[in-house]
């Protein structure tokens, strides 16, 4: 096989020039990490993100993984000795799996077919025959030549039913055909679903798919994956093909040259073909192809989602009171310092069936000013809203703001082994407090902790491709740490291990280097960490901040590699770094085009000016307390035409969530967002968002709420 020039390849695809993807792969193939080659390698790729530089990864990894099938494939027919130079030029050719196994299909190894037989009993000559379609041969005729019983040929009919079956297995197999066929498939098919006997009343939440149907290539993914679900569950049955007519019709232009009998039995054969052999392995491509699209649907919602909720505004460093409500189990209160430590915990029982309200009550004001706590953290699950309006009426002596935290996944983290190693000695009650708590304070630190499955943001997360998914939500989760950048002196090894170029062996080490030596005084010291070498320290020292260090850069997203020029621009205005960083006329003075070498260009020139004015800062929102509304806390509150505050809880791609406060969340459908046609929520809406949503429709027995953002 003749070597590729996969940068090429990739190039093309993607509308880049090949330098840049050639640059890329060899960064990659070195051991570059995505945030670090986006952040600090610009020049080299011509300011690429994270996004095209993924792409251009996972392009790679697909020609590998396609030229070593194909080289299987070449092996295998040359093994069979039939191996000829027209096929093997259409093999190097195929530039996709499906267009491969297209031409394998004749020499693939098979087991028993209907074909194989008949070609055992001698039958291919007058298939061949047959299949030439000549006006001059009668088929009865000459099959009368191959009736022999000791082959099991007893009859004329026999004989011609063996070469249709043989002719069938051609038709199938013909590479054009095949690519037609798959062209009329994915443009004009069907899936249509069927309610398995009997099985209506107990999948009666998949009533909408007992009998529907619509067009394969229009089916939004959420309802592919609903209807895939739904067969998987035993309860509905998919099927997945164009127009019959229009398939057979294909098939036999195709194949049937004229009206003469041998072409009535090529007809006979084709239609046979088409109904028992392509339909068949053309729907499990097609379920394949639209399963895969879908699930990548479903995954870019998720990891749209995931990212916007791991960026939420943090409140910052405050002394917080944390509460996990509860009713008969009382609520569960703890005290954080501005680290996120641990200071004290206890119960209180405001609400029925104890109603100790004027003790809970007392006991809050008590902790609010022994600890001088700055802002108090509620969850929003069971007991949430009833909670948030004990703690609002209480007239504490310090100003102190409460606010509603989304607590999914807090449960997930409390049983958890990271949990249990951080606080061995308390139950999961308390770990559960503390992490509603620090996500108020940091949502980017604490959700770390949490497998991204499990914070409640997906959409039919568990139904796609759990190995897509999982990488997918790894790579937001990297993207978003490094994009904030962690303070490596108070960093969990959870935050750290997501840094560029550290993962969880290294971030281990650090925290007890860390907690053996005191903290970093500066970013050459992590050197010091056992097993962190130089490649490490490249990849990850731009995305570690030390506050407090005696170089200002250290605290910046400034590149170690990059302070020498830092150091020149300094050096040329008779300033110290600190000066450029604190006057700004002083940075005005710089023209970046006399620092340009033959390592530093002006990309990075530039992102260096942007840190000089703003070093270290956190790229975040700033934090924006809400309320929901005091008089609405149950869904018996709630009538049509009431407008209320309410925060986006999920997004899907059919709308969105909204939590109003009455522990029951409302869907606004995607026809509801806006005054204008929207096709992808994620355009208008964001995860976390505050909004207001006007009550269309509530059904208490069924605990639905239909909302709408249109005219409010």
């Amino acid at each position: 096989m003749t070597p590729r020039n996969y940068p090429a390849l990739i190039a093309k695809e993607l509308n880049l020039t090949e330098q840049q993807v050639k640059n890329t792969l060899e960064l990659l193939d070195q051991g570059a990490t995505i945030p670090f080659i986006a952040r600090y390698r610009k020049e080299a790729t011509d300011s690429l993100d994270e996004v095209q530089i993924g792409v251009i990864r996972d392009l790679y990894a697909k020609w590998i993984e396609l030229d070593k099938r194909r080289m299987a494939i070449i092996d295998s027919i040359n093994e069979q000795g039939k191996m000829t130079p027209k096929l093997e030029e259409n093999l190097n050719n195929a530039n996709t799996l499906s267009e491969l196994e297209d031409l394998y299909l004749p020499y693939r190894p098979k087991r028993k077919t209907r074909a194989t037989v008949a070609i055992e009993k001698g039958l291919e000559p007058l298939a061949a025959l047959i299949f030439k379609q000549p006006g001059h041969v009668q088929p009865t005729e000459i099959a009368a030549k191959y009736v022999n019983p000791d082959k099991g040929i007893v009859s004329v009919d026999e004989a011609l039913a063996g070469a249709r079956d043989i002719i069938a297995e051609w038709a199938s197999e013909n590479v054009t055909l095949r690519r037609k066929m798959r062209s009329l498939f994915v443009r004009e098919s069907m899936i249509s679903s069927k309610v398995v006997k009997d099985k209506a009343q107990e999948g009666e939440k998949y009533a909408i798919y007992f009998n529907s149907s619509e067009k394969l290539n229009r089916a939004p993914s959420h309802r592919l994956l609903a209807m895939y679900r739904g067969e998987d569950e035993g309860f509905l049955r998919l099927t997945i093909a164009p127009n019959e007519e229009r398939a057979l019709d294909l098939m036999t232009d195709f194949f049937v040259k004229s009206g003469n009998p041998c072409s009535q039995q090529v007809k006979e054969a084709v239609i046979d073909s088409y109904k028992r052999l392509l339909q068949p392995q053309m729907e499990t491509e097609m379920r394949k192809q639209f399963k895969e699209k879908a699930d990548a649907e479903a995954i870019k919602v998720f990891v749209a989602n995931l990212q916007q909720l791991l960026l939420e505004p943090p409140l910052g460093q405050k002394v917080v009171m944390a509460i996990d409500p509860g009713f008969r189990t009382g609520c569960k209160v703890v005290i954080l310092d501005r680290q996120g430590k641990l200071l004290h915990n206890e119960n209180i029982y405001p609400h029925p069936p104890h109603a100790q309200y004027k003790l809970a009550s007392d006991k809050l004001k008590r902790m609010v000013l022994q600890y001088k706590v700055e802002a108090i953290a509620i969850g929003n699950g069971t007991a949430g809203r009833e909670t948030e309006n004990f703690v609002r009426k209480i007239p504490f002596e310090r100003d102190v703001t409460a606010i509603v935290v989304n607590e999914s996944g807090a449960s997930v983290y409390s049983a958890s082994p990271v949990a249990r190693e951080e606080f061995p000695d308390y139950d999961v009650t308390v770990r559960g407090a503390v992490s509603i708590g620090r996500r108020l304070m940091d949502p980017l630190a604490e959700l770390v902790k949490i497998d991204p499955k499990s914070i409640g943001v997906g959409q039919y997360q568990h139904d796609v491709n759990q190995a897509l998914l999982q990488k997918s939500l790894q790579e937001t989760v990297e993207h978003c740490v490094n994009y904030v950048g962690v303070e490596v002196n108070t960093a969990s090894k959870e935050l750290l291990s997501y840094v560029s170029g550290i993962g969880p062996s290294l971030a281990k080490n650090i925290v007890e280097y860390r907690n053996a030596n005191g903290a970093f005084a500066n970013r050459d010291s992590l050197r010091k960490v056992p097993r962190l070498g130089d490649k490490a320290y490249e990849q990850a020292a731009g995305f570690l901040r030390i506050h407090g260090a005696a170089n200002p850069l250290d605290d910046s997203a400034v590149h170690p590699e990059s302070y020498p020029v830092v150091n020149l621009m300094a050096k040329k205005l008779n300033c110290t770094v600190s000066d450029l960083i604190q006057k700004e006329e002083l940075r005005k003075q710089i023209n970046l085009k006399e620092f340009v070498n033959d390592k530093v260009g002006l990309p990075t020139l530039n992102d260096i000016m942007q840190e000089l004015a703003k070093p270290g800062r956190d790229p975040r929102a700033q934090f924006d307390v809400f309320e929901f509304d005091k008089n609405i806390n149950t869904i018996n509150d709630l009538t049509p035409g009431m407008v209320v505050p309410g925060i986006i809880t999920n997004i899907t791609n059919f709308g969105c969530f909204v939590d109003i406060g009455v522990h029951q969340d409302g869907l606004v459908h995607i026809s509801h967002l806006a005054n204008h046609y929207v096709s992808n929520p994620n355009d208008v809406v964001k995860l976390n968002q505050k909004v207001m949503v006007k009550v269309l429709q509530v059904e208490v027995e069924r605990k639905r709420i239909s909302l709408s953002m249109k005219d409010v």
